[in-house]
């Protein structure tokens, strides 16, 4: 029941954001899917892709991950041995919500095995979960275990889980000073402030900058992520 590929997803409210994200990343969208037309992938221009659009419809906007295996049914049954909470199923999709109350799927691998090359200055590379110190060691010891990946220590307030070389997301654990757990994506740059101008010039605000580099920003529906000095 390996963990073959991850997706970060972008839920948003409405479409206002996807022009600002198909920018960033320099991807195109594909055709749109669901009833309502409520998802699409982000294609990069060569690998596979591992950043899809939702419309949630309700604010705020937010990110959630999917992961893909070959066994559903048997990684969502671990999931939630391990603590989670299954919310809804379909075939090849179970929606769950981890012991932090992070929302996460497993759905069918469909193949996915190369990464996207950086396009341009940055890539996505990260996927961030925002957790509160009482429950950061329960949460973490959860996704290291559903994953099977590695647990590392970064700097004091971050853990990190390694994923397989290929994976297009590593999972970033944070301790926060909120009650509340969360998601969001991070980039990785070789340049820093030329990164963090160009968002802004397509239409981000910065909201902090950190002494090491690392800038928070919100996009164009107040999602919040990162910049980040990390190599691509």
């Amino acid at each position: 029941m390996a963990v073959r590929w991850i997706t970060g997803f972008l839920d948003s409210p409405d479409r206002s954001a996807e022009s600002f994200w198909l920018a960033v990343t320099s991807s195109r969208v594909s055709a749109r899917r669901g009833s309502d037309g409520a998802f699409a992938t982000l294609l990069p221009a060569a690998g596979d892709p591992y950043l899809r659009f939702q419309v949630v419809g309700d604010p705020p906007a937010r990110s959630h991950l999917d992961l893909h295996t070959g066994e559903v049914d048997m990684l969502a049954g671990r999931a939630v041995r391990l603590g989670a909470q299954r919310v809804s199923a379909e075939l090849g999709l179970v929606v769950l919500r981890s012991p932090a109350g992070l929302p996460f799927c497993v759905v069918r691998w469909n193949g996915e095995r190369v990464r996207p090359r950086p396009a341009g200055l940055s890539l996505v590379d990260q996927m961030c979960l925002d957790l509160p110190e009482a429950g950061f060691e329960a949460e973490a010891a959860f996704w290291a275990a559903l994953t099977g990946w590695p647990r590392r220590t970064d700097l004091p307030e971050f853990d990190y889980l390694q994923p397989p070389a290929g994976m297009p997301l590593r999972l970033l654990l944070q301790r926060t000073g909120g009650t509340a757990a969360g998601m969001h994506l991070d980039f990785a740059c070789d340049d820093v402030p030329a990164e963090v101008a160009r968002h802004v010039e397509l239409g981000a605000v910065v909201m902090r900058r950190m002494p090491d580099g690392w800038t928070t920003l919100r996009d164009p529906v107040r999602r919040e992520y990162c910049v980040t000095a990390r190599p691509t």
